[in-house]
């Protein structure tokens, strides 16, 4: 019976692929946590299973007194054997046990060795079950992944990944990007039943999501002559996404639209309906503004660089567009460029502007030193001729006289009368 089941371990092994000592020896350790527990084995049980026969044998540990250490632990214990006269029985369990869980361990591994390096990726797969908590979709003979779609008032660790408003039903297909693949190796606590669940996590919020779908329909993009510079993104209701063209005699936002909207239209029947806006990247951050905005039309963009803000005015009839549904348009348009938007309409904006005290403009010193048409002349008593000088001379007419002083000008003018 014994060399039938080892017969039967090793071309199990030969056909899983499985090393056979590695399996045997998981098999032996789990055989000697077994044993001690049925037997009620103080210090545990050893157990050994002959390569050739596949006979096991079981032995109680005694620790030998002189073997203890200086924490008080016992290093070396003398082996009693105490096979049970039927051991195939429970081996067999063990065995079929140990062995699925390897050959569960082994596959996780492979998985995760072949898709670790496609996070970002987009899949198409079918979907096999959905429950409240999450979707499991098939990408493949043999390789399943998970949509969560956690309540998170509930469970705040888990995710949610699923669009407000999506139902998935059996054999439908989707497409999906996908954004993490669970390592069994980890030393890190898992979460809420991750063994039992695929290794393979997907998602249809996130942005890379739309990047991917658009790199499908855009040649352009694909290619890197269009860049993809920014998504902002509401799951299921409106997404915005910027786009720069390195070729100047490319409109990049017409090579995302498509002939007659065929591009974006495509990415939108992916998405099932979600509006997307596809809007001109500037390196100006006010023009950059006044795009993210659209379809509003942007008066004026005032952009405080260090508060990170934007001051945006618009016609009083755009003031809602601009604002979008419950702050939507707006919000998206943050997210995308990265400032502060603050819009208000022109009749608000002037109401602002008339309100706020203008500061006086500094009036012209008319005695600066610094004028240099002002007649040089100064009197006895300090002070300096205010006349203007004459063209080509540093004094005025009164002045402009070489080799007289004071006196010769008050002689001269006693002549006079």
């Amino acid at each position: 019976m014994a060399s039938e089941m080892m017969e039967a371990l090793m071309a199990l092994c030969q056909e899983k692929h499985i090393d056979q000592l590695y399996l045997i020896d998981r098999l032996e350790q789990s055989l000697a946590k077994s044993y001690a527990e049925i037997l009620h084995l103080d210090w545990g049980a050893k157990v050994t299973i002959d390569r050739a026969t596949g006979k096991i044998y079981v032995y109680k540990l005694v620790p030998i007194d002189d073997s203890m250490d200086e924490e008080g632990n016992y290093t070396e214990f003398e082996e009693i054997d105490v096979t049970p006269k039927d051991t195939s029985r429970i081996a067999a369990q063990h065995a079929k046990a140990e062995i699925n869980a390897i050959v569960r361990n082994s596959a996780r591994e492979q998985i995760y060795e072949e898709f670790s390096s496609r996070i970002g990726d987009v899949i198409t797969g079918t979907v096999l079950q959905s429950t409240p908590d999450f979707t499991i979709v098939k990408i493949r003979e043999g390789v399943e992944a998970e949509l969560p779609h956690f309540d998170q008032r509930r469970y705040e660790n888990e995710r949610n990944e699923r669009p407000h408003g999506e139902r998935y039903l059996h054999n439908q297909r989707i497409r999906a990007v996908i954004i993490d693949v669970r390592d069994p190796n980890s030393t890190l606590p898992p979460v809420r039943g991750e063994h039992s669940r695929p290794p393979i996590v997907i998602s249809r919020t996130h942005p890379a999501l739309i990047r991917r779908l658009f790199e499908g329909e855009v040649p352009e993009i694909y290619e890197g002559t269009v860049e993809i510079k920014s998504i902002a993104r509401e799951p299921g209701q409106r997404s915005k996404v910027a786009v720069h063209s390195l070729d100047d005699r490319l409109d990049p936002v017409g090579a995302c639209v498509g002939p007659k909207g065929s591009r974006v239209r495509a990415v939108v029947s992916e998405l099932r309906g979600e509006r997307v806006d596809v809007i001109l990247w500037d390196e100006d951050p006010a023009a950059y503004v006044a795009n993210a905005l659209s379809p509003a039309k942007v008066t004026r963009v005032l952009i405080d660089e260090e508060k990170n803000y934007a001051g945006v005015i618009v016609p009083d009839d755009q003031l809602s567009l601009a604002i979008g549904k419950e702050g939507q348009n707006a919000r998206l348009a943050a997210r995308l460029t990265g400032w502060h938007i603050d819009i208000k309409n022109e009749t608000l904006a002037a109401d602002i502007l008339r309100n706020v005290p203008v500061a006086p403009e500094p009036a012209e010193d008319l005695l600066s030193d610094d004028e240099p048409e002002r007649c040089a002349y100064v009197g006895d008593n300090g002070i300096r001729c205010r006349n203007q000088a004459r063209p080509g001379s540093r004094f005025c007419g009164v002045h402009d006289a070489s080799g007289f002083d004071e006196g010769d000008a008050f002689e001269d003018a006693e002549d006079l009368i």
